[in-house]
């Protein structure tokens, strides 16, 4: 299979590479390396440096000939698209229309979306399935939600074939140690409070200790990156064989909360790490579990390596190696 990943520079595509790589399928990474980092793609992959916004960069990639495209390139930290939209808009939906109309123009009939949970919004029930109304609390999901319904349009006029992946909490490192690049300018708890273990800041915000959960902090649903990468694998070969689009859920099926995250790593880690408790962040949901049973049943898919002790000891395996 020959396989494009666009943000196959970034954490969650580089591992995604190495799920095809280890299969032995071609790999063709489309990264502006804005957030990607080159010497984490693999040699054996071939990098076009460029970004979705710039029309004729993509179609001239896109005419190389391609089985899958797998979109991964959006912006993804929910409190900046609420003070910046614009900039969500231009990259998420107008760099997202540009790659699925190329692929359409160049007759790539299978697209692999990252999408998230924040198309869910404010939860009306626990756990989220896929049928649970779709109402985006912060400017990032409402553009994962846009270009959910796009593909829609396109699978219906132009018959591309889709699996839309909503997940949660991305999160861990490749188990055998092959990823050591760190995200830039990370945004999400577990990077940030590993920054804060290896000393480089000071502490850790908890957005708000004030919602109704156990402990009052936000609970989301963690899972690890490399079950992500083989969900991608899976959800290929689902397009291959099957005629109709996907959308599923790809979560642990468990809550973790703020609070156990930071004493998980503290245990983990060893390190002392100091905190703040400051106000909740617009559109936050206070808590986030999803079902992923429909992956289960139609992708034979299962989170292996999501419990919490893996995801924090893989992610200070890499972490580690600041101090």
């Amino acid at each position: 299979m020959k396989v494009l990943l666009c943000g196959g520079a970034g954490y969650i595509g580089t591992h995604v590479a190495l799920q095809f790589l280890d299969r032995g399928d071609q790999v063709g990474i489309l990264d502006d390396l804005s957030s990607g980092l080159e010497s984490n793609v693999d040699p054996q992959s071939t990098l076009y440096k460029g970004t979705l916004l710039d029309k004729a960069f993509v179609d001239s990639v896109l005419s190389k000939g391609w089985d899958v495209v797998i979109h991964l390139a959006a912006f993804k930290a929910a409190g900046e698209s609420m003070v910046n939209p614009t900039k969500y808009a231009l990259n998420n939906i107008s760099g997202s229309l540009n790659l699925i109309g190329s692929c359409v123009e160049h007759d790539v009939g299978k697209f692999i979306l990252s999408s998230s949970a924040a198309v869910y919004g404010e939860p009306e029930y626990l756990p989220i399935d896929e049928e649970h109304p779709t109402r985006p609390e912060n400017y990032y999901g409402y553009t994962k939600l846009a270009i959910e319904e796009n593909l829609r349009w396109f699978f219906e006029l132009h018959n591309l074939q889709y699996a839309s992946l909503r997940y949660f909490n991305a999160a861990g490192y490749d188990p055998d140690g092959r990823m050591r690049g760190l995200e830039r300018n990370p945004a999400n708890l577990i990077p940030v409070v590993m920054e804060v273990a290896a000393q480089k800041r000071s502490h850790i915000q908890i957005f708000g200790d004030d919602y109704p959960t156990d402990d009052g902090t936000g609970v989301r649903d963690y899972v690890h990156v490399t079950d992500l990468a083989l969900a991608h694998a899976l959800a290929a070969d689902y397009l291959v064989a099957n005629k109709e689009p996907l959308t599923v859920n790809l979560g642990s099926d468990v809550g973790l909360s703020v609070r156990q995250i930071i004493d998980a790593t503290r245990k983990i880690t060893q390190k002392e790490i100091k905190e703040e408790i400051t106000t909740r962040r617009a559109g936050d949901p206070a808590k986030l579990v999803a079902t992923s049973k429909k992956a289960k049943e139609l992708l034979n898919w299962e989170a292996q390596y999501s419990s919490l002790e893996s995801i924090i000891q893989s992610t200070w395996n890499v972490y580690s190696l600041l101090t």
